[in-house]
């Protein structure tokens, strides 16, 4: 479902700023909005995808088969040392995420790195402005959870942390 006040925020940040359109795309949902005549605005939503199995079993990206040779594979262990105590990094404003500070660099961080509080994990750009991201605790990447040069949202969980 949309919210309301979320649309209508971004329509008085889009007539308060010098962009012409903006177009927001998150699951299922399109928001494009635009200040030039006939443009109009245009909010698509999806019904949202129900499996047909049941729900009870954990997502597929925690499942694996079962571990050879005595050692677990390195997605299984990182979903069983993930606790419910993770750490959500979310986005401080709406921009482009990049995960590395260069198209030719290596990315800040990876699934299963360790990072320190004050560690840059990512560059937002918004407005031709790039902004580092620094984590704001000390632990192990669980989970990177936006495709790099992918638009965020204002508050969209990023990384997931899971403190040490």
């Amino acid at each position: 479902m949309i919210d309301i006040e979320f649309v209508q925020a971004l329509i008085r940040m889009l007539d308060e700023s010098s962009l012409d359109n903006l177009e927001l795309r998150r699951g299922g949902t399109r928001i494009r909005l635009s200040k030039s005549p006939g443009g109009g605005a245009v909010i698509t939503e999806a019904a949202p995808v129900r499996p047909a199995a049941d729900n009870s079993s954990p997502p597929p990206s925690t499942v694996s088969s079962a571990p050879s040779a005595g050692s677990p594979a390195p997605e299984q262990a990182f979903a069983e040392a993930a606790s419910a105590d993770l750490v959500d990094i979310t986005s401080p404003m709406v921009g482009t995420f990049y995960r590395a500070p260069s198209p030719e660099a290596d990315p800040y961080v990876e699934v299963g790195g360790a990072v320190a509080a004050g560690d840059v994990l990512c560059v937002i750009e918004a407005m031709k402005l790039m902004n580092e991201l620094e984590c704001e605790v000390a632990g192990r990447i669980v989970e990177i959870c936006v495709e790099n040069a992918e638009p965020v949202d204002f508050g969209q969980v990023l990384f997931r942390v899971d403190p040490a």
